[in-house]
């Protein structure tokens, strides 16, 4: 329970309930969440079949998605009101997951090597060591498999985007949601991912148009972006 940062937990758990909301704070999510299952889905060569486990899962949107894919799916998170819409969700939705209140260190420690494919979305900028989360998840995944994070980049650019536009000028997210000095460069989640054992695949970009509303992946690291690693 070290690595976790209360202020984070109760600013989710104050907005749990609006959590599976598409026009809610969480709008973000919702769109942005077939984008990156698809990106998943493509560098792992498919989901059916797999065991998944989803660190950080929140309320589980893209947790319920990675199970609908035909994976076997565990959702943990530390945050115990988001957790219990994401479990009343899949008992109306009918997809089974098994949610979990532990953290990712834990887990690690009670099931090494035990999952095919290992998802950390939106999560790392939140937690007081990433370098932990990132070491837990490659301890918890088999040789061979997949890890997936996505973060956000700290630069003037990020700044201006995901704080300053997002949060103030659009209000795609609550203000506060982010703190500008836990964004994480691509290039110290890279070493933090070497120095846990994981191979870097690949990196990308994930952008917003204003204009259009739309979400796209493109090469542009500078604001957000997503990772996919694996273990030899």
């Amino acid at each position: 329970m070290s690595n976790v940062d209360p202020a984070e937990l109760q600013k989710f758990s104050e907005l749990a309930h609006r959590w599976w909301d598409p026009n809610s704070e969480f709008r973000p999510l919702h769109e942005i969440n077939p984008i990156r299952l698809d990106w998943i889905n493509s560098l792992c060569g498919g989901l059916a079949g797999k065991r998944v486990v989803d660190v950080g899962c929140g309320g589980g949107i893209l947790t319920e998605s990675v199970a609908r894919s035909g994976a076997t799916t565990v959702g943990i998170d530390l945050a115990r009101k988001p957790l219990k819409v994401a479990k009343l969700h899949s008992l109306e939705s009918g997809v089974a997951v098994d949610y979990r209140e532990i953290s990712a260190e834990d887990l690690a420690a009670a099931e090494p090597e035990s999952f095919d494919v290992v998802t950390c979305m939106e999560m790392l900028e939140h937690v007081p060591s990433p370098a932990s989360v990132i070491a837990a998840c490659a301890r918890l995944v088999k040789p061979g498999g997949k890890v997936f994070f996505s973060t956000l980049n700290r630069n003037p650019r990020s700044y201006l985007f995901a704080i300053i536009g997002a949060e103030y000028l659009l209000r795609l997210l609550p203000a506060g949601t982010h703190e500008y000095q836990r964004f994480i460069k691509p290039s110290e989640l890279s070493g933090y991912a070497r120095q846990a054992g994981l191979e870097v695949d690949a990196m990308i970009g994930l952008h917003y148009n204003p204009l259009t509303r739309v979400y796209s992946l493109g090469p542009s690291l500078s604001v957000n972006y997503l990772v996919a690693c694996s273990r030899p």
